[in-house]
């Protein structure tokens, strides 16, 4: 349960994402939509709000809150957009806090402030271009060369990959498939050898910035080393418990928007000489809609409390994650129903909730990756 001041504190907050999201986004989705602009001045207005370095203490420059206003504000931005919804989150989840856990105090006081304050944009480096599940098969390797370490290889499908300012990447330092064998690196943009490749053109999040990184020969000081050399997979899997958290409170964000926008649109829409609301079939969607919302935000809040608790929570995570993004699907879904034919036109947002929603079943772990995570939780060892 949370208490009653907790809930008092979480109101101010979501009273001010919904604020800003109105006031700074709004205006302008269709527009980033249509012509996939990642808006990177609204993005450094974001961190002058506080809404870029959620999670990091503010002794580093951040808002130094928890999941669950994390939550809060991830689901108020995505309500009105999830593209930027998606970026917050793989900003503040992936890169920033993937720094904030496993970075030293050099590394921290270097790159949190900038982060935090969104002076820079983040980028994580993980996936690769047949390696995506699979990642303890990725072929970007290090090769330790006196006080540097060579990078060669390259990332797809990353989130900011094009104009990120600093990532975090994950590449290989030891033998093939060995979990010890990957080390993660901070990597600032402008360093010799790392540049961007192609961007994405998408079905959905169109807003959110998704492309390849590319490493050529890129020097990188052993400073820029994140922890040990080794344990860059133990690390990644670390902060991906933490990062479904963050694309479960964008799968509710959506299921929210699309929801409100149905519910709405059936009250006003008439049919038969009346609301279409008050027709069981619409009816009965609308509940269905509004029972996996309760479900999918009860999983995620659990989630959340976890990780504010430092307990573990990959099995909660997972079912969140999975749980949530595949509501959404199914939500936004039945709201183009709802809506009839202006569903299927950009004249109402539920077609873009729409072709957002189905990447939150595919990023950061897809329902198979959950099923698998769950399963292997609750049988263990057999």
């Amino acid at each position: 349960m949370i208490s009653t001041e907790v809930q008092e504190n979480l109101e101010i907050i979501r009273q001010s994402a919904r604020d800003f999201a109105e006031t700074y986004i709004r205006p302008h989705v269709m527009e980033w939509d249509e012509s996939q602009h990642f808006p990177m001045d609204m993005f450094h207005k974001m961190g002058e709000h506080g809404f870029l370095g959620v999670l990091v203490p503010e002794e580093y420059g951040g808002s130094g809150l928890g999941y669950q206003e994390y939550i809060t504000i991830i689901v108020e931005i995505a309500k009105v957009c999830s593209s930027v919804g998606l970026s917050t989150a793989a900003h503040n989840s992936l890169c920033t806090n993937h720094i904030l856990m496993f970075g030293n105090e050099e590394q921290k006081k270097k790159y949190l402030p900038k982060l935090a304050s969104g002076e820079w944009i983040g980028a994580w480096g993980l996936t690769e271009p047949n390696t995506g599940s699979d990642a303890m098969r990725m072929k970007t390797v290090a090769v330790e060369d006196g006080d540097h370490y060579v990078l060669n290889g390259a990332k797809s499908w990353i989130t900011h990959g094009k104009s990120g300012h600093v990532a975090v990447v994950l590449a290989r330092t030891g033998e093939l498939l060995d979990s010890h064998g990957i080390t993660a690196f901070v990597i600032e943009r402008g360093t010799p050898g790392f540049n961007a490749g192609k961007k994405e053109n998408k079905l959905g999040m169109r807003a959110s910035e998704t492309a390849e990184m590319i490493f050529e020969n890129c020097r990188v000081h052993k400073s820029q080393v994140l922890g040990e050399v080794g344990d860059g997979f133990i690390q990644a899997m670390k902060i991906l418990d933490g990062g479904r958290i963050s694309i479960a409170a964008l799968s509710l964000g959506i299921c929210y928007g699309a929801y409100e926008a149905s519910l709405k649109y059936a009250k006003e829409r008439e049919q038969f000489g009346k609301p279409i609301a008050k027709f069981q079939g619409i009816s009965f969607k609308l509940a269905d809609m509004r029972t996996k919302i309760e479900a999918a935000e009860l999983l995620t809040r659990n989630a959340g409390r976890l990780k504010d608790e430092h307990k573990p929570l990959t099995l909660e995570g997972a079912m969140a994650k999975y749980f949530a993004s595949e509501a959404c699907v199914e939500i936004s879904t039945d709201a183009i129903q709802i809506h009839g034919g202006y569903g299927y036109t950009k004249d109402f947002p539920v077609e873009k909730f729409f072709r957002d929603s189905k990447l939150c079943t595919i990023g950061e772990g897809t329902s198979e990756i959950q099923k698998i995570v769950i399963s292997r939780n609750i049988l263990g060892k057999l």
